[in-house]
């Protein structure tokens, strides 16, 4: 649950304020030496260094050691968090120490699975980065392996511990837009760094980087710093659009809608810009068929990602109702136009006794009201906004900490985590062979 539990809500007149820290925030500050959670780094690049960083926020964490296969991340490591780091470019070294509760994988996504399985096998609860996995046939794996250890394992899409998405899913379950039938969802980049265009060091070499290490599973290839330093640019090290980005929509979604994944998934697209190598798409689209359950009837979603957006950079839902729209951005919105109070009529065509004869009738059954302002259709807007300075990131890693504290179940477990992944890689695998993929989102396998 989120760590501060109250939404102010704002009307079109009123302004919003921040909320205070809930009883969870302040029960942080008193944390004992005895609950001290001892975190590693398995990865320590942009999102992998991101995660460690939040997570020593939260009381009582600590970092114990960090794991890369550069050296240079290994000094850096050292650098930002003291020389008293235990480092190594071997991760089993990490999973071997006793002294580890939790370890962090920011790795490649074509080492999420397999550092995952053997981390919880060595006794460490998991915080995974997204997506959970490279491949639709590495899910259950991750899945029956948390199962049978009983670790506590957390997907790093961080919406789902988002108040602003906590506060979408009360309002669309009070009925705020009504019947849901469509969510539409974009990200827009028109950056090099948004692109993926990472920064490779100087120093890399074959001396200075476990190259076999890092290719794993992956073809064998020689040496080149540009696969491993921009590794979300090729298919053999990362999921492209869809596993970075799309996945993040769809856990947002399916939190918001308790839907757990679509019947149906169809991707298009191409490489329009950034053709410096890569050889996945940078304008991304997908449409997904999702069948009614619990409190849904069936709805489409429509996905969208482009880094040639000369608009510059945007991202947010539209949640489409039968009496309203729900917007997520910074925060929530929700628009309603009244319905009106008479049909309207098509009449041009009629002869003219049998259009003053449907007039007569039509003004019987709707009398005419004088046209002036008060007459007009309002439109209704609520808005709702999360503290200055709130961070969804802190609190899934809150979340995290506290789960590994409590052994209590996360949010964004590894069934939640492969239902948010399977139709995002599904979205590959349509796009690269050109067919419409049937998924079965209950029990997570691919139909045809």
């Amino acid at each position: 649950m989120p760590t501060r539990r109250h939404f102010l809500q704002a009307s079109t007149v009123a302004g919003l304020a921040a909320s205070a820290l809930s009883a969870q925030d302040e029960g942080e500050k008193k944390v004992s030496a005895n609950d001290r959670v001892r975190i590693a780094l398995i990865g320590a690049g942009g999102m992998g260094s991101g995660d460690a960083e939040t997570s020593q926020k939260v009381p009582g964490v600590e970092l114990v050691a960090v794991s890369d296969i550069y050296e240079g991340r290994l000094t850096r490591a050292k650098e930002r968090w003291g020389k008293q780091l235990f480092t190594t470019r071997d991760y089993r070294e990490v999973l071997a120490r006793p002294d580890i509760d939790a370890v962090i994988v920011g790795t490649p996504d074509h080492w999420h699975a397999k550092i995952s399985i053997d981390a919880m096998n060595a006794g460490k609860d998991v915080y995974c980065e997204k997506p959970m996995v490279q491949q639709v046939g590495d899910g259950r794996a991750v899945v029956e392996t948390q199962k049978k250890t009983g670790r506590i394992m957390q997907v790093g899409s961080q919406r789902v511990s988002s108040i602003v998405y906590k506060k979408a899913q009360e309002l669309l379950q009070a009925g705020a837009i009504g019947e849901l039938n469509m969510v539409e969802a974009w990200w827009d980049r028109n950056d090099a760094i948004g692109a993926w265009q990472y920064s490779i060091p100087p120093d890399a070499t074959p001396e200075n980087i476990d190259w076999n290490t890092f290719l794993g599973r992956a073809p064998k290839v020689p040496f080149e710093p540009v696969r491993l330093f921009r590794w979300r640019n090729y298919r053999d090290y990362g999921t492209g659009v869809a596993g970075d980005l799309f996945v993040h929509l769809f856990s947002g979604m399916h939190f918001v809608t308790g839907a757990i994944g679509p019947t149906r998934v169809f991707a298009t697209g191409g490489l329009r810009f950034w053709k410096d190598g890569r050889d996945v798409p940078d304008v991304f689209l997908g449409l997904y068929d999702y069948p009614a359950s619990g409190r849904n009837p069936a709805f489409n979603l429509a996905l969208r990602v482009n880094f040639v957006s000369g608009a510059g950079d945007n991202s947010g839902f539209r949640f489409v109702g039968s009496e309203g729209i729900m917007t997520i951005g910074n925060g929530v919105t929700v628009s309603k136009t009244p319905r009106e109070t008479e049909p309207g009529y098509t009449i041009d065509t009629f002869p003219k006794a049998v259009q003053e004869a449907f007039l007569k009738e039509y003004h019987a059954k709707y009398p005419a009201q004088a046209p002036n302002a008060d007459n007009m259709r309002p439109n209704v807007e609520d808005k709702f906004q999360a503290p200055r300075g709130y961070s969804d990131h802190l609190d899934h890693h809150r979340n995290f900490i506290a789960a590994v504290r409590s052994r209590k179940p996360v949010v964004e477990d590894p069934v939640f985590g492969f239902r948010a992944a399977g139709p995002a890689l599904l979205s590959n695998v349509s796009y690269f062979e050109q067919r419409v993929c049937e998924w079965d989102p209950e029990t997570m396998t691919l139909k045809s």
